[in-house]
């Protein structure tokens, strides 16, 4: 076995969007995309007071890539013009392929708008290869039961399994690309040697606490790069424990041009898309 070494640390930085607390280590100064996941959000942790407004994240399109979801804390409804619809609470996923175009909605349910609450959301953004741009939408809903909760490490590591496999078991989700996706809740000195094909590209991010990769210090609201010669991954969570992103899957490698929602190899495609948008082919949405 070879440990990957880590080859860059970058911050999260703050860009709130109206009163949603936001960081974002992806893209960011020195770092386009760890190919092929291409964006991330972490809003929260915050908590909104009785009466708020919600989420901001009304009717938009997307095509050319999957979101991925995750509600750490509070919940959050989804609809989607393909006709899904669902209310994810806090430990849950959302798995949305948008392929050739939908609109969707990410916004809070009637009651968390009227009661407030704690909130804290990540929203990954993962490239879809050419041959896959214009694949079918498709949506899945996870609840926090559905996701297995796989102990290691004498029980101070959790593995949340969410797609792909580990030491034999198969995350709920199953990849177009063969992403492999979990959380990882570790507590003070935890420590997971993960297993990573050369080759694919790994995604890390600590969303809190500290964690040691590869000999190096990533606190809470950084993403760490790794190089890609290696095939293992060694972390080791600090005092006060951690709470990681940790994904992995093969690179695209091909031209990424997005614009706004839309995501495709060339400017003439993402032309196509806006036109396709404005002339109603990716289905329309009315939130209640």
């Amino acid at each position: 076995m070879t440990d990957r070494a880590v080859i860059g640390i970058h911050p999260a930085l703050r860009d709130d969007i109206g009163d949603l607390v936001t960081r974002r280590p992806l893209p960011g100064p020195g770092l386009d995309q760890v190919d092929p996941f291409l964006f991330l959000n972490h809003h929260g942790p915050q908590t909104f007071a009785p009466g708020n407004q919600g989420l901001p994240f009304g009717p938009h399109p997307h095509r050319g890539f999957e979101t991925v979801t995750f509600i750490l804390d509070g919940e959050l409804a989804h609809l989607d013009s393909g006709g899904h619809e669902s209310v994810i609470r806090a430990g849950g996923v959302q798995w949305m392929t948008a392929g050739r175009g939908l609109v969707h909605a990410e916004i809070s349910p009637e009651s968390s708008r009227r009661s407030g609450g704690p909130l804290e959301i990540l929203q990954l953004w993962v490239n879809l290869p050419a041959r896959l741009k214009m694949t079918e939408p498709a949506y899945v809903g996870l609840q926090r039961a559905d996701i297995p909760a796989l102990p290691t490490d004498g029980g101070r590591v959790t593995v949340e399994l969410i797609a792909g496999a580990w030491e034999g078991r198969e995350g709920p989700i199953r990849s177009l690309t063969g992403v492999h996706m979990a959380v990882l809740r570790c507590a003070p000195g935890g420590r997971l040697d993960a297993r990573v094909a050369p080759g694919r590209s790994v995604f890390l991010y600590v969303v809190r606490g500290a964690l040691e990769v590869s000999g190096r210090l990533v606190e809470a609201f950084h993403l760490a790069t790794l190089d890609d010669a290696g095939d293992t991954v060694p972390m080791q969570a600090g005092e006060g424990g951690a709470v990681v992103l940790f994904g992995h899957a093969e690179p695209c490698r091909e031209p990424v041009v997005a614009h706004g929602p839309f995501v495709m190899n060339t400017r003439e495609e993402v032309a196509q898309a806006v036109r396709d948008y404005q002339a109603g082919r990716f289905g329309g949405l009315a939130v209640r």
